[in-house]
């Protein structure tokens, strides 16, 4: 039986692919188990520092597979996460992934899709890219964490165009908007999201995660908390092998090689 989820360990980075091409990747609930327990391994794995999350097929996913979702959400509830798995929407803030995920998308990335991007941390788009988040058209609305955070990322006017409408956006748009940070020909996708999470597995695994951490609290409790924990997430950090290496690596005037200790 093929995965729906294939998982690969390459170097530092762990690929993360959502692989029902025929069904244009439609996303069922063994879609969603299976993508919470990559990102588990992801986030548990000592010797991982990045994800990379992107699509088998022409197309990134054309939504959930709303016949199996239609039980869960007729209970007001989200199909239970397995154990030692992590939150792929990021919904639930202490269950999330730790470590940063760069994301390749191509074609068409409906509802879910869209969710789902908006979950990671770095976008590189197919010039083929179509996004729609069209709930509204089947009579719910979203529930992956569109409605708090595309106006976060594209606005307020912006993100009521696309979400109150249903209505398509197009790479160059979605990239002028900022959604996603670079623009590829379809089918090189995954490789340049791939060299961007190889620069990132170069640096600090501690400071990184301290990045996202940072930004993350800030994102959700505002400015004020995010700032009052700069200094004292640094100091364990400063204590760290990696920072003796980091000014190590300076004097001798080569790249510094971190450990995550």
């Amino acid at each position: 039986m093929t995965q729906k989820i294939t998982v690969e360990k390459k170097g530092h980075i762990l690929l993360i692919g959502l692989n029902r091409p025929e069904k244009r990747n439609a996303f069922d609930v063994d879609m969603y188990w299976d993508l919470a327990k990559a990102y588990g391994t992801l986030d548990s794995d000592d010797d991982l520092r990045c994800g990379v999350l992107f699509a088998h097929g022409d197309h990134f996913t054309g939504g959930l597979d709303l016949v199996q979702w239609v039980e869960p959400f007729s209970k007001g509830e989200y199909p239970k996460l397995p154990q030692d798995s992590k939150d792929p929407f990021g919904i639930d803030e202490d269950n999330r992934v730790s470590k940063p995920i760069v994301a390749a998308v191509q074609g068409i990335c409906f509802t879910v899709g869209w969710e789902l991007l908006l979950a990671t941390d770095i976008r590189v788009a197919a010039t083929n890219l179509r996004l729609a988040q069209i709930e509204v058209k089947r009579g719910i609305y979203p529930v992956g964490g569109a409605t708090v955070r595309l106006f976060e990322e594209i606005g307020w006017g912006n993100a009521m165009r696309y979400l109150l409408t249903g209505d398509e956006m197009n790479a160059q748009e979605a990239y002028r908007l900022g959604l996603v940070q670079e623009l590829v020909e379809p089918g090189k996708q995954l490789q340049r999201a791939i060299e961007i999470a190889e620069v990132i597995e170069k640096q600090a695994p501690l400071g990184v995660r301290a990045i996202l951490r940072s930004a993350r609290l800030s994102r959700v409790e505002g400015a004020k908390a995010a700032l009052a924990r700069l200094l004292p997430d640094l100091l364990p950090i400063m204590k760290s092998e990696d920072a003796q290496e980091g000014v190590r690596a300076f004097i001798e005037r080569r790249e510094a090689n971190f450990k995550g200790k």
